[in-house]
């Protein structure tokens, strides 16, 4: 009985010591074959191209720069119109990437360094205004502070130069500052202001997310006067 006994003990230690020692390579092999071909894959164009996407996105959503030549400008639309300079440059970061977006012309219309909709510049109570607010609007009215008045847009002439163009950076940044600002973003109601100048949460959630960084990466007060 207890010879069995010592017999069935060795078999199964046998056969434990054999299957680590089939196993065993496969575990080798298996392993060299996954690092291979993640190696492979990694060098695909596409895969590769897509990583390189998602770490430019990654490194420019944490990206707290701003153009040094547009702070000014800020801080005089912020004197104006009430409106946080740090978040007149979230809107322009967002919009236009700092008007690096090239044309500054969206595929829906919307114009500028700020993105406005002709409509919305010059007066929803144009009477070509309608749909998204691209409107048929002659282009001596787009540009006309008395036309842009009498229709109520929010087209200003900030450099005063006669005309309020939304291609131009000063009229642009004022125009953005004299919406937000008539919008709640002048009180303190930053949200309802954001939302209005473009109606999606998630764009709330990205001018919020770089009106924070420059807040933070930017503390100081306007200096800069009109």
């Amino acid at each position: 009985m207890k010879k069995q006994q010592k017999f069935k003990l060795k078999s199964r230690i046998y056969f434990r010591l054999w299957a680590l020692l089939l196993f065993l390579p496969i575990m080798v092999v298996a392993y060299f074959i996954s690092v291979i071909g993640w190696h492979e894959l990694r060098n695909i164009a596409w895969t590769h191209e897509i990583g390189q996407f998602v770490d430019s996105k990654v490194i420019e959503f944490r990206d707290p720069e701003i153009p040094e030549e547009y702070v000014a400008v800020y801080q005089s639309a912020e004197l104006e119109y009430g409106v946080p300079w740090q978040l007149l440059a979230a809107h322009h970061r967002i919009e236009t990437r700092f008007s690096t977006m090239d044309p500054l012309l969206s595929p829906v219309g919307a114009e500028g360094h700020m993105q406005f909709m002709p409509c919305t510049f010059v007066g929803w109570t144009h009477p070509t205004c309608g749909g998204l607010g691209e409107g048929e609007i002659p282009e001596e009215e787009k540009t006309d502070p008395e036309v842009i008045a009498y229709y109520g847009g929010y087209g200003v002439d900030g450099d005063g130069d006669g005309i309020a163009d939304p291609y131009n950076i000063t009229d642009a940044v004022y125009s953005a500052a004299n919406y937000l600002g008539s919008n709640g973003a002048a009180d303190g109601d930053l949200e309802s202001a954001i939302f209005l100048y473009n109606r999606s949460d998630q764009y709330v959630a990205d001018v919020l997310h770089f009106y924070s960084l420059y807040k933070e990466n930017y503390p100081e007060q306007v200096t800069q006067a009109k």
